[in-house]
């Protein structure tokens, strides 16, 4: 099983903060995440062969759910916030090494 690649401090405070229930997430946020789910798939980093086909086509599901919520809408909604939220954590598992304020957050 490979091991995820050191994430950055700077990645993994954005990361952190994104995923604390109380930040008020914004479409800039979700994109940056897309962006980086799209980085690692892009650089074939080796932790994407260690998955299940099961789990990227999740994954996978999910990154297409919040790309088109992005493409018709022009507003994300507050109320919206932990489904955002919860299909972030959907779309990165897996690919990249997320806090575990997000890991207790896709446990309940």
């Amino acid at each position: 099983m490979a091991t995820p690649a050191p994430i950055p401090q700077h990645t993994r405070h954005k990361l952190e903060q994104i995923f604390k229930p109380d930040y008020p997430i914004c479409k800039e946020d979700v994109i940056w995440v897309l962006e980086l789910i799209k980085k690692k798939v892009a650089e074939e980093d080796p932790m994407l062969l260690d998955l299940s086909q099961p789990r990227l086509l999740k994954s996978y599901h999910y990154f297409a759910e919040m790309a088109m919520m992005l493409v018709h809408r022009r507003h994300l909604f507050d109320q919206e916030a932990d489904r955002l939220r919860a299909w972030l954590i959907e779309a990165a598992s897996g690919i990249i090494d997320l806090p575990p304020s997000a890991l207790r957050k896709a446990r309940y």
